[in-house]
C-alpha cells in the first residue's frame, strides 16, 4: 500500500462524473473538482491564520479567472 497515493487520494479525492460523457465535459470537470478542493485549501489557510483574507481573495479570483478560461476554451456548453 503507497501511503503516499493515499494521502493524495484523501487530499486530493476524485469524484465519478455522471454527466454527458464527452472528452470537454470530462476535462472541464476534473477542473472544477481542482478548483474546489483548492478553494477549500486556501479558505483552510486563511482560517487558520495563514494567509492574509486579501491573499486569499487574490488567490481564489485567480483560480476562478483560470477556471472561467477553461470553459470557454473547452467549449463547454456550446451547440
Amino acid at each position: 500500500m503507497d501511503v503516499n497515493r493515499n494521502i493524495d487520494s484523501f487530499l486530493y479525492p476524485i469524484n465519478r462524473y455522471y454527466g454527458d460523457v464527452k472528452p470537454e465535459n470530462l476535462a472541464f470537470n476534473h477542473n472544477l473538482q481542482e478548483f474546489t478542493q483548492r478553494t477549500s485549501l486556501i479558505c483552510a489557510l486563511e482560517t487558520g491564520g495563514k494567509l492574509s483574507p486579501e491573499e486569499a481573495y487574490q488567490q481564489i479570483k485567480l483560480l476562478w479567472q483560470e477556471l472561467k478560461a477553461s470553459k470557454k476554451s473547452l467549449r463547454v456548453n456550446e451547440n
